[in-house]
């Protein structure tokens, strides 16, 4: 990106108003699973750098994948409870010891866990976690003594402040006539039965937390039945959580307009819509392995700052990316070292925004310009800006910016691109229009002080 002097042409022009508060900026930046970090003497950590990114809520969904987080002992809860015949009222039909690990370690980043109730995905051809429990009923107070225990300290537990409490993960994601189904064994009518109950008992039992699921895959048609089924019956759903992956932020804000009309549609206007599993795949086959060399590059963190900016003005309450975890999907630190990759900034550049506040009103219309622009208590502004495309070769674009609404006396610029991450570049002059060339696939963010 360079600086460039006030010019003639005004064509590519964005107006941020520092005077028209929007609303809350929401957290866009959460993500699935917590930091890697260990309280003994190994030294590779990203603890720090999960902080600093401000990361706001971690789902534990998966986790039990990756042994650094306690491997097949954790989160999932036919491994916390690993015999469904025992005793549910009895600490000691309980293993805790490595998911409150875990739990504190997210705790300690500063982010707040995100219960996922249920198992991992199962690739493998036998399963375990993701078959239907025996007793649907028995399974809801087995889920209320892992709650009970986390935040109500039974059992000698903890007192952690988690608010969301999801049941199951991608019910969907099969057919009833599926041979090998991944991540719910029965049927589309049995999954219906288990989250009617396991709702019902949950929220009568904990009506300050929030209850939802159901982690949707993909299929809009389930989920109307889904939302028809408990609706008729009055299931509460204090969330409604569903899941996309693509390679165009657009088709991100067409799913959440659709998610919202059905919560609208069925009486749950007042549920959040969050967005709590998404990452670039072009595709699941040909192309999946360069989604993947893509999502650990420039264009996958500019794609995730794309998502984050546009997704402010959508129906979306929550982003939660998938997935800090060390995988595949991982775009924000090194497998190995745990270092931040390219992906990791974009989360750290928003939460400048969200630690902001509010956000301010902004017009824009480029194409593949994404934008969000913020202000805090004491009036300092904040402005995101993404150039976005998957199209190799595209040309740079020139970006008029206009402040308006409160004057300021100077701006900082810090760029992430091929060279810089998150680095500071210059200091503008704001007296008139601040003209910037941004290449294809950067993000830049400009802090503004009075």
């Amino acid at each position: 990106m360079v600086i460039l002097q006030e010019g003639e042409c005004m064509m590519n022009e964005i107006k941020f108003d520092f005077s028209k508060i929007k609303g809350r900026i929401k957290p866009m930046h959460a993500v699935n699973n917590g930091p890697v970090h260990k309280k003994n003497n190994q030294v590779r950590s990203n603890l720090k750098y999960y902080s600093k990114a401000g990361i706001p809520y971690a789902r534990n969904h998966d986790a039990s994948f990756f042994a650094g987080y306690g491997g097949e002992h954790t989160v999932d809860v036919h491994a916390i409870y690993p015999n469904f015949d025992a005793d549910p009222y009895s600490a000691e039909s309980y293993d805790f010891t490595l998911t409150d690990i875990y739990s504190q370690m997210i705790e300690k980043a500063g982010a707040k866990v995100f219960y996922r109730l249920g198992s991992k995905i199962e690739h493998a051809a036998k399963k375990y976690g993701t078959l239907p429990p025996k007793d649907f009923k028995k399974w809801a107070i087995i889920c209320e003594h892992i709650i009970k225990h986390l935040t109500e300290g039974w059992a000698d537990g903890l007192h952690l402040d988690i608010e969301y409490w999801e049941i199951w993960n991608e019910p969907d994601l099969d057919p009833d006539d599926a041979v090998d189904k991944r991540t719910w064994g029965g049927t589309e009518a049995q999954f219906f039965d288990l989250y009617t109950i396991v709702a019902t008992h949950l929220k009568q039992k904990f009506p300050h937390l929030k209850i939802g699921g159901p982690a949707l895959a993909y299929n809009l048609e389930w989920a109307e039945r889904f939302l028809k089924h408990i609706s008729s019956k009055k299931v509460p759903l204090d969330f409604f959580s569903w899941h996309i992956y693509t390679d165009k932020p657009e088709k991100v804000l067409e799913r959440a307009q659709v998610v919202h009309q059905l919560l609208n549609q069925y009486g749950y206007e007042n549920a959040e819509s969050i967005l709590n599993e998404w990452n670039y795949v072009k595709d699941w086959r040909e192309k999946f392995v360069e989604s993947i060399e893509t999502i650990i590059n420039l264009k996958g963190a500019a794609f995730s700052a794309a998502c984050m900016c546009a997704s402010q003005d959508s129906d979306i309450d929550m982003l939660m990316y998938y997935d800090a975890r060390p995988c595949a999907f991982n775009g924000l630190f090194d497998f190995y070292t745990l270092r931040p990759l390219k992906g990791y900034y974009p989360f750290k550049m928003f939460n400048e925004l969200y630690r902001a506040g509010f956000q301010i009103e902004c017009e824009n219309n480029i194409s593949d310009i994404y934008t969000i622009g913020a202000i805090d208590s004491d009036k300092n502004g904040y402005v995101m800006l993404t150039y976005y495309t998957d199209e190799d070769n595209q040309p740079s674009k020139v970006i008029h910016i206009q402040s308006q609404g409160l004057e300021y006396k100077k701006a900082e610029l810090y760029l992430l691109d091929q060279v810089h991450n998150d680095e500071w570049i210059k200091t503008l002059d704001v007296s008139g229009t601040v003209e910037i060339e941004m290449e294809p696939n950067t993000v830049a963010l400009i802090k503004f002080y009075q």
